[in-house]
């Protein structure tokens, strides 16, 4: 059995500027672990798949389509495929996020 330790994963800056950890993928499914520090953002995108959110920790803007929330720690936020998605660590705090596609 494999067993993922976040903690333990080294993180890169990704391209858009925040700290990443890929956790796990395959051709099914792939699951990162975004670091954000106050002030950090990832810009508006979307991508071509569904997407959900889990919150691990921190206080942040998630904004889905037209909408934006803050959320925090154990929020899941679903994101439809082909909509347009950003966070933001945007309250001060460090702000981390899984992202699963």
């Amino acid at each position: 059995m494999e067993v993922i330790k976040m903690d333990e994963i080294e993180g890169i800056t990704n391209k858009r500027g925040v700290t990443a950890k890929q956790l796990h993928k395959n051709e099914d499914v792939q699951i990162m672990n975004l670091v954000l520090k106050p002030g950090d953002e990832v810009p508006s995108h979307s991508v071509p798949v569904n997407v959900f959110f889990y919150v691990v920790s921190g206080r942040g803007t998630i904004a889905i389509g037209d909408e934006e929330a803050e959320v925090k720690q154990d929020d899941i936020i679903p994101c439809p495929k082909n909509t347009e998605m950003a966070l933001s660590a945007d309250r001060g705090e460090d702000f981390s996020v899984i992202n699963v596609k």
